[in-house]
């Protein structure tokens, strides 16, 4: 066995902290025969990440069971497909080995930036694969760092292979010792993203209905949204007077106050779910809900994504808009899908807006066709490129699942 750095036993010696598992192991479901597989994420959004994963391997091959240990979690509830989901053991030796000792995983899938240098060493001792996804060209964590030794270039030594976002977090990889061989420059870790469907005949029908029509959407509207997202389309369409606004509310129950606001500003409005169909004159057509948002992305080059704007919802994932090749206005309350956003825009296919004046302004310029496509064009970039770095995961994941065979 290779000889640890020396900052990693100097951590593990002098690791200590209260055990979280001390009473909660007669509460823990059996470890089923097979394999487990043990998913660790840093953050509740990556966690998401790696449960669509998890899902979709179990939709391939029924042949183990998984557990999900996470950070930023506080309980166990909302996983009902994985066997255990908890925050991690505590690093003290007792609370590893009643964890290990239990499931007795047989692969570990690691996203973040976030080390546990005693629970990562353990794993290692007993003998798990070990994968480490997303690692992003910043700083590592782990528990503590008051008092006890960085063990962080000793921790990333023990994974077998490490994937980094780009090549600059590769690079702080290989500084911190992590051999070349064992590092793959991927792509950021994204949600699995599977496109809304769009029946083709209807499609077919309003593609000749709008005739060339320029065409923007604003999806998942919040009540408090619908005045500046009209107001900006008024103006806009000062510029383009043939602008037409689709409306999808976030809550049906509002589309009638939507078409209200809408008639009363005034603007000539449809209401789909009333079997209307736009015209040349129409100006804003509302849907009374989300059943046909798959069309509406692929009608509209351009989309503002609705609950950014105001309000505390947090926004809503980007990633199907781009997907359907939609470029993406956004207001600043968008919560834990920052990230994405932010890779959207360095990536030139989203652009942020904070009021009435910014999202017209916005409208008036990203509608001409070739700026639209621009945008759009580069959202399916990081949509796909994601993709890929999933797929990467998966085939590794297969490749240690077939090495391990019937064991359990």
């Amino acid at each position: 066995m290779a000889r640890r750095p020396f900052s990693l036993s100097a951590y593990l010696a002098l690791a200590r902290g209260r055990d979280r598992f001390a009473d909660a192991t007669d509460q823990w479901p059996a470890r089923p025969k097979g394999k487990v597989l043990w998913f660790h994420a840093d953050t509740l959004a990556r966690l998401d990440i790696l449960l669509t994963l998890a899902k979709r391997l179990k939709a391939q091959r029924g042949d183990f069971e998984f557990v999900l240990t996470c950070d930023a979690l506080r309980g166990s509830e909302g996983f009902p497909d994985a066997l255990f989901a908890a925050p991690p053991p505590a690093e003290t030796r007792s609370d590893i080995d009643r964890f290990l000792l239990h499931f007795k995983p047989d692969i570990l899938i690691w996203a973040g930036n976030g080390l546990r240098p005693a629970l990562l060493h353990a794993s290692d001792e007993a003998g798990l694969n070990m994968l480490l996804v997303d690692a992003a060209d910043a700083d590592w964590r782990q528990p503590s760092t008051r008092w006890l030794p960085d063990a962080t270039s000793g921790a990333l030594s023990l994974f077998h292979a490490v994937f980094a976002q780009d090549e600059a977090a590769a690079k702080r990889l290989r500084r911190l010792g992590v051999r070349t061989a064992r590092v793959e420059v991927t792509s950021p870790l994204e949600a699995e993203i599977i496109p809304l469907k769009s029946h083709d005949g209807l499609h077919d029908e309003m593609t000749a209905a709008l005739a060339g029509r320029p065409v923007w959407l604003a999806a998942g509207l919040h009540a408090d949204e619908i005045e500046v997202v009209l107001l900006a389309h008024r103006r806009a369409a000062r510029l383009a007077h043939r602008l037409l606004l689709i409306v999808v509310p976030q809550d049906p129950a509002i589309e009638g106050l939507v078409a209200s606001a809408s008639e009363d500003m005034p603007l000539r409005t449809v209401r789909w779910d009333n079997g209307e169909m736009p015209d040349e004159n129409t100006q804003v057509l509302v849907a009374g809900d989300d059943s046909e948002l798959g069309l509406w992305y692929r009608l509209a080059p351009l989309c503002f994504l609705g609950g950014s704007l105001v309000g505390n919802d947090k926004g809503q994932s980007p990633l199907m808009a781009a997907a359907l090749g939609s470029a993406i206005l956004y207001g600043p309350n968008v919560g834990k899908h920052l990230d994405t956003y932010s890779r959207l825009v360095a990536a030139g296919a989203a652009r942020i807006v904070n009021d009435t004046d910014s999202l017209s302004a916005a409208v008036s310029h990203l509608i001409a066709p070739d700026r639209a496509a621009s945008m759009a064009h580069a959202g399916w970039s990081v949509v796909s490129a994601g993709a890929e770095t999933s797929d990467m995961i998966m085939t590794q994941l297969e490749d240690w699942m077939d090495a391990l065979g019937g064991a359990a």
